[in-house]
């Protein structure tokens, strides 16, 4: 039987709704601050726990809160994700067809690309070539600004790439749709965009992975073929 939700539980859900993602530290301050203000049990150890507790009263509605990693720095992010719809259609509600029709192409720019990014000239370039209706290449980069404003994407210098809230609630869908190129971490087991391949098997790790797994071994080899591994380690000088 599941455990009973507290008015701690209901207030964490509220402000995590609100919200729609939040990073690691972030949600243990707010594990922490929902249970004292409503003098339940508090242990900073259980956040896995207290977030199951919601979850299991979640499930009938098709909801989660699912925890994933940011693939810039590796911190840990917890969002709440509608299990119901799996694919881009949860976003049409938000959004015109012609600019869903962007996000799909978007989209497949960035996980078709060997990093994990897409230029915004290669974006708006495609704005012309919409099949719904063309879009004008100010009205594109509106549409791109809104897409980051909301969580969809991440930009950098000029250069897109999926923001974690976006890996977090279509890891299911981009998994199923992009079956020849897109790859689990071999490290922590979720979907990597931002990822190093290996040349002789093709294992795929996200750059914080590969940072962490490299600092402890000896020899730059791959942990699934063990042959040697030839892209370069993010922050080091190998």
């Amino acid at each position: 039987m599941a455990a009973q939700m507290t008015d701690a539980h209901r207030r964490f859900l509220q402000v995590l709704m609100s919200r729609g993602i939040m990073e690691g530290s972030e949600t243990r301050k707010l594990h922490r601050r929902c249970c004292e203000i409503h003098k339940v049990y508090y242990a900073h150890d259980k956040l896995d726990d207290f977030i199951s507790t919601i979850n299991s009263h979640l499930q009938p509605l098709f909801m989660q809160i699912r925890k994933g990693m940011s693939e810039d720095d590796g911190r840990a992010h917890y969002a709440l994700v509608n299990l119901a719809e799996t694919e881009i259609t949860k976003m049409a509600s938000d959004y015109t067809e012609n600019e869903l029709e962007l996000f799909r192409k978007t989209m497949d720019l960035i996980i078709l690309s060997e990093g994990g990014f897409a230029s915004s000239t290669d974006i708006l370039n495609l704005a012309d070539h919409l099949k719904t209706k063309k879009m004008k290449k100010k009205e594109a980069e509106q549409v791109l600004k809104v897409f980051v404003e909301d969580k969809w994407l991440s930009e950098r210098n000029g250069e897109y790439t999926l923001h974690t809230r976006c890996i977090i609630e279509m890891e299911q869908y981009i998994l199923s749709n992009y079956q020849d190129v897109a790859r689990k971490c071999n490290i922590c087991h979720s979907l990597a965009i931002q990822r190093q391949v290996c040349e002789s098997c093709g294992t795929g790790m996200h750059l914080p992975c590969v940072r962490k797994y490299f600092r402890a071994q000896t020899e730059r080899r791959c942990p699934q073929c063990n042959d040697f591994w030839s892209c370069d380690i993010p922050g080091t000088n190998q």
